[in-house]
């Protein structure tokens, strides 16, 4: 027996070692201290809506019973029902932000139509005076001023919302005029209050204004350089039509008509009026004064018709400037090349009645006909002439200097190069030692020229 029974637990050991079946563990009895851990709870109930469109309610469920913790708070309705499973409350920040939006859409829209508005008032109101001067307004060249029927906005062109644009061409000693509109950012209400606050708080910022400034580039005694041939026949044409008339060249001059409250600004943005003195004239209202290189040049274009355009202008009038020199400061000798122009800004006025025009028609009259003026009276004394001259070509001296500077440095730098070059490739055909040795020559050569350097700072 004794036998046996070591045999059959032996028989249990090899079994347990080897994979064989283990003996069950005996489930624990109810008083046993860890009965608690004995089997895990069954898990709680999970809830499903219901299929049907009706929602859960207290009335579904047994009195003794409550709903379960993942009920939803709302009712279960179809995707489309919205106005059963929302309130007022949930649409606050639409309510904010969806009528700031509609207000700064027609905001915009208002603004672009009021400048465009005022913008074609303006071409209306000097379209007739543009007609009559040059042959080709606008830049729809198939169409006459009489194809525009009144409605002259036709005539202008939109570069920006606040920008409109125009040109005219086909006048005596004129090749052409450009005109440019430039009005308030009232399509963009928030931008336009930011630049009215911060010019009164900082004076390099200019504070926004409507302005129309006409630039007139004269032919200067180039009409056949400038006016396009297509044939033989054409060319014939032009040469015998600028045989009868007189030569539209004139001095070069820089001169001015100013109104003093943008004196200052001219000053600084403009180069070619940084060459002027400024001069009170007696005849010239106080708020207006002139900018010239010469009291010769003065006494030549400041006519009688001009002062009382300038006086019924007013506060319209901001500056009329007869020019050759480019308006920023040339840093190459190509920018300084001259190129007569003559120059009107005058502020629009913020009425919309035709009549505001009135009292800056006659100095965009006297405007239109000035490269008659200059070409009859712009030839000064000799003396004059040559004073001119001489500020001219001390600034392009200066550019000469620079550009010759210039050069050298590069020459300079593409000699280094080379040398460079020439060294790394005898490098490569060096050994180590070579390498050392010649590595060290230069080395030494460099601390010796250091030390020549010092001494002679010394």
């Amino acid at each position: 027996m004794a036998f046996q029974s070591d045999a059959l637990a032996a028989k249990e050991i090899v079994r347990g070692l080897f994979g064989g079946q283990k003996p069950l563990t005996p489930q624990p009895s109810a008083d046993d201290d860890f009965a608690d851990f004995a089997s895990a709870p069954s898990p709680a109930p999970i809830y499903s809506p219901p299929s049907d469109s009706s929602a859960p309610t207290a009335a579904s469920f047994p009195e003794h019973e409550t709903l379960p913790t993942g009920a939803p708070t709302v009712p279960y309705t179809k995707w489309y029902r919205v106005w059963e499973r929302t309130s007022p409350r949930d649409f606050y920040a639409e309510a904010i932000v969806i009528p700031f939006i509609l207000v700064l859409a027609l905001l915009h829209v208002w603004g672009r139509r009021t400048n465009k508005r005022k913008a074609g008032q303006w071409i209306a109101a000097h379209a007739p005076l543009l007609h009559k001067e040059f042959a080709s307004i606008g830049f729809d060249r198939r169409r006459g001023i009489s194809d525009y029927e009144g409605d002259f906005s036709g005539l202008l062109k939109e570069k920006t919302a606040q920008d409109y644009v125009t040109y005219a061409t086909g006048r005596q000693n004129v090749a052409f005029v450009d005109l440019k509109i430039r009005l308030l950012k009232r399509y963009n209400p928030l931008t336009l209050l930011f630049e009215t606050v911060f010019s009164f708080l900082f004076e390099s910022i200019r504070p926004p204004k409507e302005v129309m400034e006409a630039t007139i580039y004269a032919f200067d005694g180039k009409e056949k350089d400038l006016v396009p041939v297509k044939s033989k026949a054409e060319w014939d044409a032009r040469e015998s039509r600028f045989k009868g008339l007189p030569n539209s060249g004139y001095d070069p001059c820089v001169w001015a008509v100013v109104h003093k409250e943008q004196m200052k600004g001219l000053r600084d943005e403009r180069y070619d009026v940084s060459l002027t003195v400024t001069k009170d004239h007696k005849n010239l209202p106080q708020w207006a004064s002139v900018m010239s290189e010469s009291a010769e040049v003065t006494e030549a274009l400041l006519t009688t018709e001009l002062i009382q355009a300038v006086e019924k202008a007013g506060d319209a009038f901001e500056y009329l400037v007869v020019t050759d020199q480019p308006v920023d400061k040339p840093l190459k000798l190509d920018e300084a090349t001259p190129r007569k122009r003559v120059i009107l800004s005058l502020r629009l006025p913020s009425s919309s009645h035709p009549s505001a025009y009135d009292r800056t028609i006659p100095v965009f009259e006297y405007f239109l006909k000035m490269p008659d003026t200059l070409v009859m009276t712009a030839h000064f004394r000799s003396e004059v002439t040559r004073k001119i001259r001489a500020t001219r070509e001390d600034e392009v001296k200066k550019l000469k200097k620079a550009d010759e500077g210039e050069k050298a440095e590069e020459r300079r730098l593409e000699a280094e190069k080379k040398k460079k070059e020439i060294r790394d490739t005898r490098l490569k055909g060096l050994s180590a030692e070579e390498q050392r040795k010649f590595l060290e020559k230069e080395r030494e050569k460099g601390q010796k020229k250091q030390e020549k350097r010092m001494s002679r700072k010394a």
